[in-house]
C-alpha cells in the first residue's frame, strides 16, 4: 500500500547490491522497486525502514521536550529564513567547528534533494522550507561518511527522513545532532513543477530563483517569491497562490503516507524540533513584527547541550509545550484527508488540462466543515458589512462627506467597493470632462488617530485629466493631489501589502505619474512631474516628464521626487532626500541630491 511508504530512500542507500531503485508514479512520488536478480534477501531494507520500526525508535528517547520561542538577533538572517532563523543559528554552531550541515536544497530545475557539506556558502541553499518531497538517494551514506570523520554534524529534515536516518545508522553518534521540522505534509514534485510551468507561462520568462515564505509582505502571507530571467519579481501570497490553495486549503496533493503519518506526537525522534510559532500573538504582550518567530523543542540531553551553544545568537525564552501545540496541530496529528474530491481524477486532469483550471476546480471542494464552511458561505455578506462600517467610520456620517462619496463614485461602484471614499473636510474639484476610472477604492482624508481633525484634504482633476484607481489606496489627511488638464495619474493601490500615504502628501501631476502597487509614503512626501510651466535655457530641458514610483517602494518623510524620476521596485528613499535621477530596484538612497548608499536592501511592508 502506498500509504505504508514515506519515500525516505533509506532502503536504497542500505542495499549492498544496488538492487533497489525508485520509480515515480502518476502523482510524482517515488516508490522502491526491487530487482530480484540482484537481491540476496539480506533483509537490510526492512531493517532500516522507519515505517516498520517507529515504535522501537521512539523507545530510545523518553525525555520530555523543553520548549522555547526564538528569533535570530541578526535581522538579515530573519529576512532570509522561513520563520525566526533557528536553522541558521543551529547550522552556524556546526560550521564554527568546521563541521557538516545537511538539509534540503533546490536543484537547478527546482526539484528538491537532500544535501550535506562543510562549506558555509551552502547555507543560503539549505535554509527555508521547500514544502515538497525531497529526494534522499545517497544522502544517508553521505551523512554516515561525514559522521565517521569525527567532526560535528548537524542534519535537518522532515520527521520521517530523520527517523530513517536514525534507523539507517543503527547507533547514536555523539557528534551527530538530528533536527526535524514540524511538518504538515510533503507535496507532489509533479504538482510543484506544474505550478512553476504555470508561473513561467503566465509571465513569459524562465524562473531563475524562488524563495518560500519570503518576508517582504510579512511572515503570515506565506509568500512564494519568484525571480524571473527578465528581472521581474513575482510574489504569490497565500491569498493568491494556487499551490497554497491546493496544499493548505484543500490538501489535494500530499504524499499518501502523510495522511496517516506515524511520526507525530511524542517522544520525538530528533534531538531538536523546530517550526513556526503560530499563535504567538495570543501569548505575547510584545508588538508583533510579522517577520516570524521560531519554536524550538529540545528533545534530548544531547540536543540541550548543543542548543546552549546557539542561545547567545538568538532572542529566546522558555514557553509551555501547550502553546506550541495550539498553533501547530501538525505536531501531534496528521493532515486530514480531503474526502470531497477524487484524487485519481485530480491527477488525471492535471496531466490533461491547465494547472490553474484544475486546482481552482478541486480547491472549491475543500475540507471545510461546520463553522468554517458557514463562514466561507457568508464571506461576501461579511465583506459588504465591513465595507459599510468603513464608510461610516471614514465619513463619520457627515452629510457633505457622504454626498461627495456618492456623487463621485456612484452607487454601482460603491456596491462593488470601489470609487472615492471621502472623509470629513475634503475639497474635491473634479471637472465634468475629467475621466475617472475606478477598479479600486481611493480613501481620501483618512484621519488615523485624529478623527475630529479639521485639516483639509484636496483633490483636483481638471478638464480632460485622467484619474485611474486600479486598487485600494488610502490618502492621509492634509494631502493635496492635483491632476492638471490632459494629465494622467495612475494609482495601482494595494496588491499584497498596505498602500497608503501619511499626513501631508502632495502629488502634482502635469503629464503622467504612476504609483504602482504597495507603495508606502511617510509624512509630507512630495511627488511632481512638472516645473509649473517655468522654462530654463538648459539643453534638453522640459517642463514636465513622467514619474513612476515602482511597486513596493518606500518614500520616507519629507522626501521629494522630481520630474522624470523612476523609483525601482522595493527601493527606499531616505527622509528629506531630493531625488532628481532614477533609483535602482532594492536600493537605499539618501541626500540632496539623493545618492545610492546601499544596494540589495529588502524591507517588510
Amino acid at each position: 500500500m502506498k500509504e505504508d511508504c514515506c519515500g525516505c530512500n533509506a532502503c536504497g542507500d542500505i542495499c549492498p547490491k544496488g538492487a533497489i531503485s525508485f520509480v515515480t508514479d502518476e502523482e510524482g512520488f517515488w516508490y522502491p522497486q526491487i530487482d530480484k536478480s540482484k537481491c540476496v534477501d539480506c533483509g537490510l531494507c526492512e531493517k532500516v525502514c522507519p515505517m516498520l520500526h517507529v515504535d522501537d525508535l521512539r523507545e530510545r528517547n523518553t525525555t520530555q521536550p523543553v520548549c522555547y520561542e526564538g528569533q535570530h538577533k541578526n535581522i538579515e538572517v530573519v529576512f532570509a529564513s522561513t520563520s525566526g532563523g533557528m536553522f541558521t543559528a543551529l547550522a552556524d554552531a556546526a560550521y564554527r567547528k568546521k563541521g557538516y550541515v545537511g538539509g534540503a536544497v533546490h536543484n537547478e530545475d527546482f526539484s528538491v534533494s537532500q544535501f550535506i557539506s562543510n562549506d558555509r556558502q551552502d547555507l543560503q541553499r539549505l535554509r527555508r522550507s521547500k514544502d515538497l518531497q525531497s529526494n534522499s538517494e545517497g544522502f544517508f551514506r553521505e551523512v554516515r561518511k561525514a559522521v565517521q570523520t569525527g567532526e560535528q554534524v548537524l542534519v535537518c529534515g522532515v520527521p520521517c527522513q530523520m527517523a530513517a536516518l536514525r534507523s539507517f545508522l543503527q547507533k547514536d553518534y555523539d557528534n551527530l545532532v538530528i533536527v526535524d521540522l514540524i511538518c504538515l505534509g510533503v507535496n507532489s514534485p509533479k504538482v510543484w513543477r506544474k505550478y512553476l510551468d504555470y508561473i513561467e507561462e503566465e509571465h513569459g520568462a524562465k524562473i531563475v530563483n524562488t524563495e518560500n515564505k519570503n518576508k517582504e509582505y510579512g511572515w503570515r502571507n506565506l509568500t512564494q517569491k519568484f525571480l524571473l530571467a527578465n528581472g521581474e519579481e513575482i510574489f504569490d501570497t497565500c491569498e493568491n497562490s494556487l499551490f497554497t490553495k491546493g496544499f493548505i486549503g484543500s490538501r489535494l496533493y500530499c504524499r499518501p503516507s502523510c495522511y496517516a503519518c506515524k511520526f507525530k506526537g511524542f517522544p520525538r525522534l530528533a534531538d531538536i524540533t523546530i517550526g513556526d510559532y503560530w499563535g504567538k500573538e495570543k501569548h505575547s504582550d510584545k508588538t508583533d513584527d510579522n517577520l516570524g518567530t521560531s519554536v524550538i523543542l529540545v528533545n534530548t540531553n544531547k540536543g540541550a547541550t548543543y542548543f546552549e551553544q546557539v542561545k547567545k545568537r538568538i532572542h529566546c525564552k522558555e514557553i509551555p509545550l501547550e502553546w506550541i501545540v495550539q498553533g501547530n496541530p501538525a505536531l501531534v496529528k496528521p493532515i486530514a484527508t480531503n474526502t470531497n474530491v477524487n484524487r485519481n481524477d485530480f491527477f488525471c486532469e492535471l496531466e490533461r488540462d491547465a494547472f490553474p483550471q484544475v486546482v481552482e476546480k478541486y480547491s472549491k471542494a475543500g475540507v471545510l466543515t461546520g463553522k468554517a464552511r458557514l463562514k466561507q458561505l457568508l464571506r461576501p455578506v461579511l465583506q459588504k458589512m465591513r465595507f459599510a462600517k468603513k464608510v461610516l467610520r471614514v465619513t463619520r456620517c457627515h452629510p457633505k462627506a457622504l454626498y461627495q462619496t456618492v456623487r463621485y463614485s456612484g452607487i454601482k461602484n460603491l456596491w462593488q467597493q470601489r470609487g472615492i471614499l471621502c472623509g470629513t473636510h475634503c475639497v474635491l474639484e473634479i471637472h465634468p470632462k475629467a475621466q475617472l476610472n475606478f477598479k479600486g477604492l481611493l480613501t481620501l482624508g483618512a484621519k488615523g488617530r485624529f478623527p475630529t481633525s479639521s485639516l483639509e484634504t484636496r483633490l483636483l482633476v481638471a478638464s480632460k485629466g485622467k484619474l485611474e484607481i486600479l486598487g485600494d489606496m488610502i490618502i492621509g489627511y492634509g494631502s493635496d493631489i492635483e491632476v492638471f488638464e490632459g494629465a494622467q495619474l495612475i494609482i495601482h493601490g494595494n496588491k499584497h501589502g498596505v498602500s497608503d500615504t501619511n499626513i501631508g502628501c502632495t502629488i502634482i501631476c502635469g503629464k503622467q505619474i504612476e504609483i504602482q502597487a504597495d507603495v508606502g509614503m511617510g509624512r509630507n512626501v512630495l511627488i511632481r512631474d512638472n516645473n509649473g510651466n517655468h522654462y530654463m535655457n538648459t539643453s534638453g530641458y522640459r517642463t514636465a516628464r513622467p514619474v513612476v514610483i515602482g511597486e513596493k517602494a518606500w518614500l520616507c518623510e519629507s522626501c521629494t521626487i522630481m520630474p522624470g524620476v523612476k523609483i525601482g521596485r522595493g527601493a527606499i528613499v531616505g527622509a528629506e532626500s531630493m531625488v532628481t535621477s532614477s533609483v535602482p530596484a532594492h536600493a537605499l538612497v539618501f541626500g540632496s541630491p539623493a545618492e545610492v548608499v546601499e544596494k540589495n536592501v529588502l524591507w517588510k511592508v
